[in-house]
């Protein structure tokens, strides 16, 4: 992300030439790559989304159904969470319509639920793909990452970039600009 910190040259023009009109002795213009202080929290879907999936246990339940574990006893071996917390986080991702609860019942046995990732949750797997990255770029070890994944298609490894929707890669995350909404009157 990059702040804007174009500036207007009207505003520019009238601090060099000074209150008078006339040109004063400082007449180069700086610019701050700091944002100002807000006045209250700032309205941001990645705060949103962090709401539903901030949350350790949550990550690593979307990234096991991801994966085909949809029994509670699976996911809890696989993730390792505490029942009661694991509990919690499937009731607040099928509330929150990252996954969905499906019944079943095997030969002999009452019926239970497994969870499936709706579509909302199916979206997630880019994110899922980014922080698996990184972690494999940053904190894999000596012995290098835990998995490989790659595309089913050719083999090649599976890895996100940004790209803007006319197709163009994007390498370099200042290349990407930021503009908010004005802010909503009621």
């Amino acid at each position: 992300m990059t702040w804007n910190t174009s500036v207007d040259q009207t505003s520019v023009d009238q601090a060099e030439r000074g209150s008078a009109g006339t040109p004063t002795t400082a007449t180069t213009a700086t610019t701050s790559t700091t944002p100002s202080l807000l006045t209250q929290p700032r309205v941001c879907s990645i705060a949103r989304a962090l709401e539903v999936v901030g949350e350790r246990w949550s990550l690593l339940v979307i990234r096991e159904v991801s994966i085909g574990v949809r029994r509670f006893d699976a996911i809890q071996a696989a993730t390792g969470a505490p029942r009661a917390v694991l509990t919690d986080r499937l009731a607040g991702l099928v509330r929150a319509g990252v996954l969905e609860r499906v019944t079943y019942r095997e030969a002999g046995a009452r019926t239970r639920w497994e969870y499936r990732l709706t579509p909302a949750g199916r979206e997630l797997a880019p994110v899922l793909s980014a922080l698996r990255q990184w972690g494999d770029r940053h904190l894999a070890g000596q012995d290098g990452p835990p998995a490989t994944f790659t595309h089913t298609g050719c083999g090649a490894p599976v890895r996100v970039q940004h790209m803007c929707e006319d197709g163009h890669v994007i390498e370099n995350p200042r290349e990407i600009s930021r503009k908010a909404r004005p802010p909503v009157t009621s």
